[in-house]
């Protein structure tokens, strides 16, 4: 088996055990749209545009978290609900894991195509503009959640994952930067050298 079959089976295994039965169905569904819309765009690059194999790698977990977020709404993962009760605390941190991911994973791909389309060089400039980009993605994605609550009204809260925290807005945000801020300093040199199948970097 191939790698892209094996990244196929993989993706709709777990596409379809979080759409058997979820917590809720337009949660699941609102969930699981990004994944949904990044695989046909990944397909139609995949010959223009070849990722990187750490690239797609990541992009596999994080529709994997987006997935395991829809089927028992972030707030009631179970596996967090035990941490949770471990740590002597009422609230399920799996949407900061969610976040962080929005940062981690996306920093990455805008790191890859800076670099391929030589906007900038890898170095500081590039990890500033990759964190810049991160953050502006994770503040996009809380205006859209702001967006659809106000559309579908009480529905909303198990898309929202507040839990009632005040500040989950602010705290989502942080968590995503923090995520493109550890991925810069630890993929860096790891993506450069995968990066020079495509670019010389030197």
């Amino acid at each position: 088996m191939n790698k892209t079959a094996l990244w196929l089976l993989l993706f709709f295994v777990v596409l379809i055990w979080s759409g058997i039965h979820p917590k809720e169905t337009l949660t699941w569904f609102l969930e699981v749209v990004p994944a949904l819309l990044a695989l046909p765009i990944l397909y139609f690059t995949r010959k223009r545009f070849p990722l990187t194999s750490l690239a797609y790698v990541l992009i596999l977990i994080h529709a994997v978290i987006l997935m395991v977020g829809g089927h028992y709404t972030y707030a009631e993962v179970p596996l967090f609900d035990t941490l949770a009760e471990w740590m002597g605390s009422e609230r399920n941190n799996y949407d900061k894991v969610g976040h962080f991911a929005q940062g981690f994973i996306p920093a990455l791909l805008a790191r890859e195509v800076i670099i391929r389309v030589a906007m900038v060089k890898p170095g500081a400039w590039c990890n500033f503009f990759v964190c810049c980009f991160a953050l502006a993605l994770s503040a996009l994605y809380e205006l859209i959640e702001w967006w659809v609550a106000v559309l579908i009204g009480e529905d909303a809260e198990s898309f929202l994952g507040t839990q009632g925290y005040v500040w989950d807005t602010q705290s989502d945000m942080a968590m995503a930067l923090l995520g493109a801020i550890v991925c810069v300093i630890t993929l860096s040199r790891w993506h450069n050298r995968q990066l020079t199948a495509y670019i010389n970097l030197r």
